[in-house]
């Protein structure tokens, strides 16, 4: 019996050995996890009542236990590297079947698909509909191939605010006119765009009230002969006036902030193109000059896509234009299971679904029980190589020491012979 207890003793130093290598071989595997073997005792079946006198036949390799615990991130110079920080597993496809990686380096193929670097496999997520709205209803292979040029966004609303100067004296000419300065306090000007794409400079005019304290009147003119304007009473001109700004005595905006009018153009764009105007923050305080506090208006032109992608902690792939904007083009999925140990290990850092797993709940990352991305990162393997050499030389002891007890019986089996 001796002999057998030695040999399974051997057998599991040697599975033993076989992982503790396989750790160190994948200690730069970008996404691996490290297994550790676990084993169990022998006894032969015992006859009832007979429970004092058991021996043990020896040890067994009970499972491969992996340790799903996160690897340090490294960064990288790759924007679709991504690093999954929490539970999740990324999805792919493998000839139509999904399997799961930690593994997130990724890159474009020739036709523009995102797949891992390993293996070729495209990386699945969620595209966006028409709406420009992420449908989560079903998964698809994530691409760049139906980025297409942005077009135009007429402009519909600039935010805009101001500090008005308390101190500023009247206009000196009445009424107003935009091409007298001294008919106004102050001016600045915005681009709008039309809905092809054209741009408009309009001009803001802000008059400080003769004849009421702590009051301005606003007027829009545009700059340029082919474009009027009208506050929406349908009768466009050079110039309008859109509003009266009041304050209070401490110099805090009083009257409504909302305003707006309308553009007519005469190039064959949309017309008339209404734009809201929110001066909301403008203020009428004491100051050396009148000044522009906030500028914000939408609306841009026509752009093409400049090849530049980032994604966000929720896995939303974002691509740039030359016109500075960013449109999301899709979303990654990522995958968690409840025994993410009865997952089945295949080459190339991957992943099988069993029933042991348990089924594949997809979702996005950051919602629940799903890690939120990092762009421009991988997961290091989470091999600590100095446990693993410590736990190499103690795997290395066992087998010499269940080598030994082979080598006792058979010394004692040779005494029995040469008696």
């Amino acid at each position: 019996m001796s002999y057998q207890t030695g040999l399974s003793g051997l057998h599991a130093a040697s599975n033993d050995l076989d992982v503790i290598g396989n750790n160190i071989a994948n200690a730069h595997t970008v996404g691996f996890k490290q297994g550790t073997a676990v084993f169990s005792d022998m006894y032969a079946n015992a006859m009832l009542g007979a429970t004092n006198n058991q021996i043990g036949i020896g040890v067994a390799t009970s499972a491969i236990v992996r340790d799903f615990s996160e690897g340090t991130p490294t960064q990288t110079g790759n924007p679709l590297d991504l690093d999954i920080r929490g539970n999740g597993f990324f999805l792919l496809s493998q000839n139509g079947t999904l399997v799961y990686s930690r593994n997130g380096q990724f890159q474009q193929d020739s036709d523009g698909n995102i797949i891992n670097s390993g293996n070729g496999l495209p990386l699945m997520g969620y595209a966006v509909g028409p709406n420009g709205v992420v449908d989560t209803s079903r998964l698809v292979q994530l691409t760049t191939a139906t980025v297409a040029n942005l077009p135009p966004k007429p402009t519909s609303a600039i935010a805009w605010s101001f500090n008005l100067n308390a101190g500023d004296d009247i206009p000196k000419v009445t009424p107003f006119d935009p091409t007298n300065n001294q008919s106004y306090s102050f001016a600045t000007t915005a681009t709008a765009y039309d809905s092809e794409g054209n741009q408009h400079q309009i001009s803001i005019y802000l008059v400080k009230d003769p004849a009421t304290p702590n009051q301005w009147s606003a007027y829009i003119a545009p700059q340029g002969s082919d474009v009027t304007v009208d506050n929406g009473t349908g009768a466009p001109s050079s110039y309008t006036q859109i509003g009266t700004l009041t304050f209070d005595s401490s110099g805090r905006l009083t009257s409504s902030s909302s305003l707006s009018f309308d553009m007519s153009m005469s190039n064959g764009s949309a017309s008339p193109q209404t734009i809201a105007i929110d001066l909301g923050n403008t203020t009428q305080y004491a100051a050396t000059t009148d000044s522009v506090t906030r500028y914000h208006p939408d609306g841009y032109a026509a752009a093409a896509y400049n090849g530049t992608l980032s994604v966000a902690d929720d896995g939303t792939i974002t691509a740039g234009y030359t016109n500075g904007e960013t449109l999301v083009i899709g979303q990654v999925a990522t995958a968690t299971f409840a025994n993410p140990n009865g997952l089945e290990s295949q080459s190339g850092n991957l992943f099988y679904a069993t029933q042991a797993s348990g089924t594949a709940q997809i979702g996005t990352p950051g919602t629940f029980n799903h890690g939120v991305l990092q762009g421009f990162m991988e997961e290091s393997s989470n091999v600590d190589l100095t446990d693993q050499l410590v736990a190499l030389i103690t795997a290395q002891r066992n087998y010499q020491a269940n080598a030994q007890t082979i080598k006792t019986q058979q010394a004692v089996d040779q005494s029995l012979i040469n008696i």
